[in-house]
């Protein structure tokens, strides 16, 4: 339908786990809470990321993975939506590698999108984009 927005759930993750994420690395979003949502979710990357951000997940990336290089910090894209997954549970103990509690939202059917500039918020939110950024999206049968 012509005109209609583009209206998902949207989870705001610090860089570099963004990156992991939408590129299909990062199966388990690790979380203190559990949501009921199932299905379509947004992944936005957060504005701030700071250098122990960054070589934090980097140790723990080169602690479970041989051939993973991350991008350098001036590569990963901030304060926008990076891509898109499926969430299909949230669980309390999995045997994936990126599982560390308390709450593991299992993700699949990952997608990075080019940059979509987007102010984030804590916790799941509900953004709104314009028909004109649809093309930019992965097709789910919208």
């Amino acid at each position: 339908m012509v005109g209609q927005p583009y209206i998902r759930r949207c989870l705001s993750v610090r860089q570099p786990w963004a990156w992991l994420i939408v590129h299909g690395w990062k199966n388990i979003e690790n979380r203190y809470w559990a949501t009921k949502h199932r299905g379509d979710l947004l992944i936005h990357a957060a504005q701030t990321m700071t250098a122990d951000d960054y070589d934090a997940c980097r140790i723990f990336v080169d602690s479970i993975c041989d051939n993973l290089a991350l991008p350098m910090p001036a590569d990963l894209p901030r304060g926008g939506i990076v891509g898109e997954v499926t969430l299909l549970d949230c669980v309390n103990i999995h045997s994936s590698p990126w599982f560390t509690g308390p709450v593991g939202w299992v993700l699949d059917e990952a997608c990075a999108y080019k940059w979509i500039p987007c102010r984030g918020m804590p916790g799941m939110f509900t953004v709104t984009l314009p028909e004109h950024l649809m093309p930019q999206l992965k097709d789910k049968g919208i």
